[in-house]
């Protein structure tokens, strides 16, 4: 793992210095920016508390502010960004790895407005994967670096693919219930990343879903965010909160999102101000999709590293 970490590095960083001056100089010309998508992880601490509705709702409220957005399923063990818009897709990353389609071939145009790429659990193949391979598969990658914004629907949990993703993102959102059992693992991970992240400015989000209203919810964002300031010295950020309504489940039945089946219920328009708010809260300077992937396969080697030496 070191070894494939350690080339992985290496590549992105010859595909950065390769880049030149040139290039950047031909984009100022283009008078477009080149490679500043806004990253955005959507986590959790355990499955079922609403991590992939709020992945996929989210990124229709950010298509109807005039964003290009990209939604990538990461969750290795059990992708179903496809399943809750009712969608088959052909292909997924495996088929890229396996140099059979690239991005461009398997990205999918929903009729909301968004895109998708499934079947992240290709992810896993990299380890099997040659330098040259590799390389390949990073270049594919980097050519959604055109969307706005990529959000990254992570597997539950605490997984070391998880955690790189939530270090690598520009913005990585933790979504937790009300329910003691969703708080106290929304907690551990938080946890587990002041632990393992320490030295990174991570610009964790809290959301808390299924609440009755704002009191509830703030009374569980405070917990956590007094928590984690007084024992960990990790700042996380209350993003807002989303009702508990009755037209999510009924969505989900029906296999669309929420806030295209009843835009104006409560949740739809909770999220609606969720993105509101990060649309005007944009990072310093978004480093973009290219950046992000050096930033994920460096903090790959890290956590290869500090398990050889333990």
């Amino acid at each position: 793992m070191e070894d494939q970490a350690e080339k992985l590095r290496e590549i992105m960083k010859r595909k950065k210095d390769g880049t030149g001056s040139s290039k950047s100089s031909s984009s100022s010309k283009a008078g477009k920016p080149s490679d500043k998508a806004r990253i955005i992880t959507v986590t959790s601490g355990k499955g079922g508390v609403g991590k992939t509705n709020l992945s996929v709702n989210m990124a229709i409220a950010f298509a109807r502010l005039g964003k290009k957005v990209v939604v990538m399923d990461a969750d290795l063990g059990l992708a179903n960004v496809n399943v809750m818009l009712n969608m088959i897709p052909k292909y997924n990353l495996y088929h890229v790895i396996k140099k059979q389609k690239t991005i461009r071939e398997i990205l999918v145009e929903t009729e909301y407005g968004i895109s998708i790429v499934a079947g992240a659990s290709g992810f896993s193949q990299i380890a099997n994967m040659g330098e040259e391979d590799r390389r390949d598969f990073i270049s594919e990658l980097d050519t959604l670096s055109n969307a706005d914004i990529i959000i990254i629907d992570t597997s539950a949990g605490v997984s070391s693919n998880v955690l790189d993703f939530i270090a690598a993102a520009d913005d990585a959102v933790i979504i937790t219930t009300p329910e003691p059992t969703a708080i106290t693992d929304a907690y551990g991970i938080i946890k587990i990343i002041a632990t393992e992240y320490d030295a990174l400015n991570m610009g964790l989000k809290l959301v808390v879903n299924r609440s009755k209203g704002a009191a509830q919810a703030k009374g569980v964002a405070d917990r956590m965010i007094n928590i984690a300031g007084q024992f960990l010295n990790l700042k996380v950020d209350y993003l807002g909160f989303i009702y508990d309504d009755s037209s999510v489940p009924q969505a989900v039945i029906r296999q669309k999102p929420f806030m295209v089946v009843d835009p104006k219920c409560k949740a739809s328009i909770c999220v609606q101000h969720i993105v509101d708010r990060m649309d005007r809260n944009k990072p310093g300077e978004s480093s973009g999709f290219g950046a992000m992937l050096r930033r994920l396969f460096g903090q790959s080697q890290d956590t290869a590293n500090r398990g050889n030496s333990e």
